[in-house]
């Protein structure tokens, strides 16, 4: 059994790999069976972790609350939604346990104070602020308290709250970590703010990411290359699921191949190519597809070199092609056959 990473690593050492968190959101629909299924398929994809929210509708919502899309049938409610897509904490920590058993770090949002004592009670190693929560002061002081890193979500917010809130953590000493995240499901290619990566970088001195939500895999391989050190994108078994999630998600094949595609860009940037020295330990095949200087045509003894006289073939073991003119106005000391290689000792 493999054991979860280490999530302060991100902190502690600068050349710790991304940390790839896979968001289950409510892709379950609020079936415990399908919440534990999905920890298997993360766990098969290589992902550090799995991302849930916890939501108690009692705790976090009201009668008032309106749906943004009405997407559900079943549910008459906002409210009514919330509360399906409830687990007892029981059934949490079967959930949390079945991740790390599985060698995956478990997350989960929590959207009420009561969500964040329970999962507090369950022992989570960070918090993640979902985009509406970052200027939630009494949210933010209950997480502080529990001296774990904080990971914070961008997509709402203007950047006076984010530095307001960055500020905030780590004048209390909370590891912080800043997401680049745009509220669109699923989010195209000229919202996704790449540019926001360096940008936050610069701005708040910590480790950063990309929580995407464009549907495919290309923006976080972007922002790897650009230094993301964290990415969270959201994960279905199928484009053909129920869900409100499921366009801005990638297939569990897909989350798959990104994550090789995260290793392999980690493995380029940490492999710099030196290209003099590569170059020399292709000195065989620097022969082997190099052009030799050979006679184009029958040349008679004394035969006085011109371009015209030259052309070349494969492979490059006489005199290279790319030193024609070393031998333009040299005499043949013997004749030469048409495509012979010529040789140095062939001159006066």
């Amino acid at each position: 059994m493999s054991h979860p990473r280490d999530i302060n690593d991100l902190w502690q050492n600068p050349a710790a790999p991304c940390f790839i968190i896979a968001e289950i959101a409510q892709a379950h629909d609020g079936s415990l069976g399908t919440a534990h299924a999905y920890i298997d398929a993360v766990a098969a994809t290589g992902a550090d972790a799995v991302k849930f929210q916890t939501h108690i509708a009692a705790e976090e919502s009201s009668e008032l609350d309106t749906w943004r899309v009405k997407f559900s049938k079943q549910d008459a409610t906002r409210y009514d939604y919330w509360k399906r897509m409830e687990f007892t904490e029981p059934q949490w920590l079967e959930l949390k346990q079945h991740a790390e058993e599985k060698g995956l770090v478990f997350l989960s949002s929590p959207f009420s104070l009561a969500a964040i004592r329970l999962l507090e009670r369950l022992g989570v190693p960070a918090w993640k602020v979902a985009s509406g929560e970052v200027t939630n002061r009494l949210f933010l002081d209950a997480m502080i308290a529990t001296g774990k890193p904080v990971l914070v979500s961008s997509g709402m917010s203007y950047l006076e709250e984010m530095d307001a809130t960055v500020a905030l953590l780590k004048a209390a000493g909370s590891p912080v970590a800043v997401f680049q995240c745009t509220t669109a499901y699923p989010c195209p290619p000229e919202k996704i703010g790449l540019n926001q990566i360096a940008e936050f970088m610069e701005r708040y001195q910590c480790p950063v990411g990309l929580s995407d939500h464009s549907g495919t895999p290309y923006p976080s391989l972007a922002a790897v290359t650009l230094g993301a050190k964290l990415i969270e994108v959201h994960i279905t078994f199928s484009r053909e699921m129920f869900g409100p999630d499921v366009s801005a998600s990638l297939t569990t094949d897909e989350f798959k191949q990104m994550v090789a595609g995260v290793r392999s860009i980690e493995t380029m940037q940490a492999s710099p190519l030196l290209k003099n020295a590569s170059a020399e330990t292709m000195e065989p095949l620097r022969r082997m597809f190099g052009q030799s200087l050979v006679a184009a045509t029958d040349l008679a003894a004394g035969t006085v070199i011109t371009q015209q006289s030259l052309s070349c073939r494969k492979p490059g073991h006489g005199i290279a092609a790319a030193n024609y003119t070393t031998v333009i106005g040299k005499k043949l000391r013997h004749a030469v056959k048409a495509a012979q290689f010529l040789q140095l000792e062939d001159f006066e």
